[in-house]
């Protein structure tokens, strides 16, 4: 397979595969999720001052008193390179596009000036990111394969695409189709793997808000 017919495969037939798999698992997922159900808890409401699922939320986005002296390159690097991806997916222009070629939507972008520079920024912080979770012996120790799994499925994607966008280590075209085939991957590991928190982090948040301010206890 030629270079043109590699990027016309991940283009089209990849593509539609792999945004089913990603929609399928998805949903899927959400199923399995929300049909284990609970019982109706039937003891009496108690209130609390900032006890709710809004307010949980909102505290567990943020770092727990002395966490950020503790390990400040887990928070500042995961706030960084997290940020940092959702920048890059949704306000890179070429990206806008092919969201509004499949579902109709759309929005302004940033220049892509910017892009570039949100992109190695979140490179950088992945990398740091990474090391420290290498060379300090008990996140060592707690991390698994799927840990490193994930990093790299999220990491190439971004790679691929600022080296395609550069036009940098191989020609556009068989870059090009490397990024696609790397956003591919990660779109068909991600509801399998921890990277499906994406869709639940809030979601678990409040609920685990709203259940403990039923007891008054905030959380």
């Amino acid at each position: 397979m030629g270079e043109v017919e590699f990027l016309n495969w991940v283009r089209g037939s990849g593509l539609n595969i792999a945004i089913a798999v990603f929609l399928l698992g998805v949903i899927l997922r959400l199923i399995e999720i929300y049909s284990l159900g609970r019982k109706p808890d039937l003891s009496a409401p108690r209130h609390a001052a900032g006890a709710s699922g809004l307010h949980t939320v909102f505290r567990r986005s943020l770092p727990p008193p002395g966490m950020m002296k503790r390990s400040p390159v887990s928070y500042i690097g995961g706030y960084i390179f997290h940020i940092g991806l959702a920048v890059v997916v949704f306000l890179f222009a070429p990206h806008i596009k092919l969201i509004e070629n499949f579902f109709g939507l759309s929005w302004p972008g940033l220049p892509s000036q910017v892009v570039d520079l949100v992109a190695v920024i979140t490179l950088v912080a992945m990398v740091v990111v990474l090391v420290d979770r290498i060379t300090k012996p008990v996140k060592r120790f707690l991390s698994t394969f799927e840990d490193y799994f994930t990093w790299t499925v999220t990491f190439l994607p971004v790679l691929t695409g600022y080296l395609a966008v550069k036009h940098l280590l191989l020609p556009y075209t068989t870059m090009l189709a490397l990024h696609i085939l790397s956003v591919e991957i990660l779109l068909v590991v991600l509801p399998f793997t921890k990277l499906f928190h994406a869709f639940t982090v809030f979601g678990s948040r409040w609920f685990n808000g709203h259940l403990n301010a039923h007891k008054g206890v905030p959380v």
